[in-house]
């Protein structure tokens, strides 16, 4: 996630200046095969080393990277996800074994042997064995791709998307899974429609106008704004909230991305990078000439179809307004997360400072978040420290810890100190889902 700029910064490049590009040119393109070969992939790598284990691990993960590179004819952005942190996690307990081993004085002879021989041995077997190993995985994997597109059956990936899209899972299908691949589609055939499986905001765009239009109570009132920020700001958190309280909608948005898919491959569409965030403009910036038009039909065309779906789904709704409100569906998450709050209060005595709203990647859904209980802080006349971060990279100076109920959970087993409170929402966007937050903050002052 921390280096999706420069792949976008890559996408543009291949855009403009490819041969069949807005503005073809050979000498500008000249850096588009080498960047997708060597940089992103030495990206990938030096990043999930430094997570693991800071410079040194990403310093010794680029190595290893860089070795499957060169032992490989494909390009190794999947292979840098597996043997970068491979080789972080490697050498930091190899570092552990050694500690206190020798003598005072030999510590950076130790230190920079140890590096170079674990660098040697995974350098040796990422050129002979796992980069070509990784080749063959990756040249599998496009072939079944390709099979998948050609026999029409690729739309049905909807029915795997589209639920494990509520479960906070999109950035791992998008950059994970379909963003290796679709790499490799980009260096043999200029584009490629697997960065629109999950990043196209067409379909959840849909249900959340159908929702604006047929919803009750609260969610009626907040989808609209949802739907804007989801389709210009390409922030695909603040739609799960809503499938979440009716889950049956999730039909809807399957049926709208297996219209768009269908679509995108009938007519050509496809863009030449991933899409971070996948708004409808970065979708534009980053289609190829040619494909336009097969976007343009199938993002509308899944808008349309999951509106339509999502609209019977809610007229036949017959339960009461008050079963389908957030106010009813925050209630629960929000006495759980009063409950922990009232639970950690008596470890918990210092006046809160500094507040981390966290989600998955840190980018959108908490930015969002933080802007409005920042806002909420400083009309209660509160002098707060409110910043967002993924949930891995929460620091331990954190005071409050605030993130969705899906993933409230995994942020507590990997910081709960006993020293930290942590509160739950459903909905970034819903600003009175924050007044829980702002009375702890009061309480924690005397005020």
């Amino acid at each position: 996630m921390p280096n999706i700029g420069v792949f976008i910064a890559w996408g543009l490049i291949t855009v403009l200046f490819a041969p069949d590009g807005w503005m073809p040119n050979p000498h500008l393109g000249a850096l588009i095969s080498p960047m997708l070969t060597y940089l992103l992939p030495l990206l990938v790598g030096f990043t999930s080393g430094h997570i693991i284990y800071g410079k040194r691990g990403g310093a010794i993960a680029m190595l290893a990277t860089m070795s499957i590179i060169i032992g490989s004819n494909v390009t190794m952005l999947g292979g840098a996800m597996i043997i970068g942190p491979f080789t972080a996690w490697l050498m930091k307990k190899i570092d552990q074994s050694l500690e206190g081993r020798f003598s005072a004085g030999f510590e950076m002879l130790i230190s920079n042997f140890s590096m170079a021989i674990v660098g040697l041995v995974i350098t040796l077997l990422g050129y002979l064995v796992i980069g070509p190993a990784i080749s063959e995985l990756i040249h599998g994997l496009s072939a079944g791709v390709n099979w998948s597109t050609v026999h029409g059956v690729l739309p049905l990936m909807s029915i795997f998307v589209a639920p494990a899209q509520l479960l906070f899972l999109n950035n791992v299908i998008n950059h994970g899974i379909m963003s290796p691949v679709g790499l490799q589609q980009v260096a043999e055939h200029g584009k490629s429609v697997l960065f629109l499986v999950d990043a196209n905001c067409g379909p959840s765009v849909g249900t959340l106008l159908a929702i604006s239009f047929f919803g009750k109570g609260m969610a009626k009132k907040t989808a609209p704004a949802a739907a804007l920020i989801a389709g210009v700001g390409g922030l695909g958190e603040i739609y799960f909230p809503f499938v979440l309280m009716k889950p049956v909608l999730v039909f809807a948005t399957m049926a709208g991305i297996t219209t768009s898919l269908t679509c995108f491959l009938i007519l050509g569409g496809g863009t030449v990078a991933p899409l971070s965030p996948g708004s409808f403009f970065a979708m534009l910036v980053m289609t190829p000439k040619g494909a336009m038009l097969g976007n343009l039909v199938g993002f509308f065309a899944g808008m349309a179809v999951a509106f339509a779906v999502a609209a019977v789904l809610l007229k036949l709704d017959k339960s009461p307004e008050k079963s389908n409100s957030p106010e009813l569906a925050n209630a629960a998450p929000q006495a759980s997360a009063f409950l922990n709050q009232q639970a950690v209060e008596q470890v918990h005595r210092a006046t809160i400072r500094k507040i981390i709203v966290a989600c998955d990647a840190g980018m959108g859904s908490s930015a969002m978040g933080a802007s409005i209980l920042r806002a909420r802080l400083k009309k209660a006349m509160l002098d707060i420290e409110v910043r967002n971060t993924k949930i891995e990279e929460i620091p331990h100076d954190v005071d409050m810890i605030v993130t969705h109920a899906q993933l409230f959970d995994r942020a507590k087993k990997l910081h709960d100190n006993g020293k930290i409170a942590f509160m739950s929402i459903t909905n970034f966007i819903e600003g009175a889902q924050y007044d829980a937050i702002v009375e702890y903050v009061k309480n924690s002052r005397g005020d």
